[in-house]
């Protein structure tokens, strides 16, 4: 959708709130009622409908009655939102032209009082172009539900939080200024984008600190994930510049180094195809980072040390978390302490005992089969309790029984009553649990017919009722 700010400065204070209230209903609501938002909104006159009747004129809200009757925020009304907010803390006075437009974002300049330039990114998840976003990034992590103003809102956030630590740590990145829902504010890149270069001094130079950004990112425990020609700026001066951060994900994830190739094979191909450079011999040292290559010159993931001051730990970046980080104290500690009882062979085999428990959380999942190995296990339990009794008990009469082979046969005996009733009542259990299931599959809800099965309409049972009353008549 097109930021046009002219309707900006015709919107007056009941206007932004009205959008707040329905940005603090859609908190809990997909869609919320026009009865909530006068509720929220509360303006001293009333005429909340006549204010919700001039926004969607404007396009910064979006009438829906497909479910109920209610609205919702569109991207305009968040942008008008956000803006705002900016404007009243001073960030910027003026929006100018739209200089950037990506699969999930738009960027623009926008000025200072002072006349400084600076650029706001708009983040605009939900594209046709990028609408697999719960499986392609994961800003979602553990919720279900969700919008697309708000997984824009938590892009913004990973971005803004990168972006300030990575330029604390001297990295080429834009300065970040302020954030505020889904738009982060940063300074003006002098550069254009690599992809747009055809032609540079020192190629050569470029490629080895292009990678050498890569190494570094991940010595700092970050891995770029969509490092490539689009997100690297470069000025006249062929100084780089690394852009867009959201998508940033720890060394510690579990596709680290698939995403690590990735990027390196990026910046690789992209020099071969538009510079035209062979790569046959592969540097020792690449931007002052001592790193293990391969044959064709591409860094080794697995020789990158991770260092110390990681940033992911300090950003909790995806694929490290806090419970990660208390295994990992753990281990370097000491590692996991063995009980006291427990014996050498025991300790030996806490391997097995171990993956037999993680096996069994894995299927823990789906309910049937956990439920049938609970019974089954309750079942042996009490069989091999039984058996137990039953043996204490032959010991005790063995007083009794004239020889031993007389107990013999009653010991088998007795086991194979104890097996019976074992599997009788497994059987029963098997059964009674089958007809929860249908139970529940039916809703707990038991078949009844139709009112017309118990209605004889003149059938043949009708009539030999009445021949029955007439012999007995006779």
């Amino acid at each position: 959708m097109k930021l046009n700010v002219d309707v900006l400065r015709y919107l007056s204070k009941d206007d932004f709130r009205v959008l707040t209230a329905v940005e603090m209903g859609m908190r809990n609501h997909e869609i919320v009622p026009a009865e909530l938002i006068d509720r929220i909104a509360s303006l001293k006159h009333g005429g909340t409908y006549k204010v919700l009747k001039n926004l969607l004129k404007h396009k910064l809200l979006h009438h829906d009655s497909s479910k109920y009757d209610g609205f919702r925020l569109t991207y305009l009304g968040y942008d008008f939102l956000a803006i705002k907010t900016m404007v009243n803390r001073g960030v910027f006075m003026a929006v100018g032209r739209q200089i950037g437009v990506g699969k999930e974002s738009d960027i623009f300049e926008v000025a200072k009082e002072d006349g400084t330039i600076l650029a706001i990114k708009l983040h605009r998840l939900g594209r046709v172009s990028f609408r697999a976003v719960k499986s392609k990034r994961d800003y979602l992590q553990h919720r279900t539900s969700y919008s697309w103003l708000y997984l824009s809102r938590l892009a913004a956030i990973k971005e803004f939080a990168f972006m300030k630590a990575l330029e604390e740590h001297g990295f080429p990145v834009p300065n970040a200024v302020d954030c505020n829902r889904h738009c982060v504010v940063m300074s003006l890149v002098q550069g254009y984008p690599l992809v747009q270069v055809k032609q540079l001094q020192n190629p050569d130079m470029v490629f080895e600190r292009i990678v050498g950004l890569v190494v570094r990112l991940a010595e700092h425990g970050l891995i770029h994930c969509d490092f490539n020609e689009f997100n690297i700026m470069i000025d006249d001066d062929e100084k780089v510049t690394m852009i867009d951060f959201p998508q940033m994900v720890s060394v510690d994830h579990r596709n680290a180094q698939m995403y690590f190739d990735r990027d390196v094979e990026c910046v690789f191909k992209f020099f071969s195809k538009r510079f035209n450079l062979s790569f046959q011999e592969s540097p020792d040292d690449i931007d002052g980072s001592e790193v293990d290559t391969d044959e064709s010159g591409r860094p080794r993931f697995s020789s990158i040390e991770k260092g110390p001051g990681s940033l992911d730990k300090e950003l909790a970046a995806s694929g490290f978390t806090k419970k990660d980080q208390e295994d990992m104290e753990k281990y370097t500690e000491g590692g996991i302490e063995t009980d006291a009882g427990c014996s050498d062979e025991e300790s030996e085999g806490g391997g097995h005992s171990s993956d037999s428990e993680f096996n069994g959380s894995s299927i823990g999942g789906v309910d049937s089969l956990q439920l049938q190995d609970q019974e089954e296990q309750t079942l042996n339990c009490d069989g091999e309790g039984r058996v137990e009794a039953n043996q204490q008990n032959s010991e005790v009469g063995q007083s009794q029984t004239s020889g031993p082979e007389t107990q013999d046969v009653g010991d088998e005996e007795e086991d194979n009553q104890t097996m019976d009733n074992n599997d009788a009542e497994l059987t029963k259990r098997l059964r009674k649990q089958n007809r929860r299931v249908m139970a529940s599959v039916r809703g707990g809800r038991k078949t009844v017919a139709s009112r017309n099965s118990y209605k004889d309409k003149g059938g043949k049972s009708s009539h030999n009722s009445k021949m029955q009353k007439q012999l007995s008549g006779w």
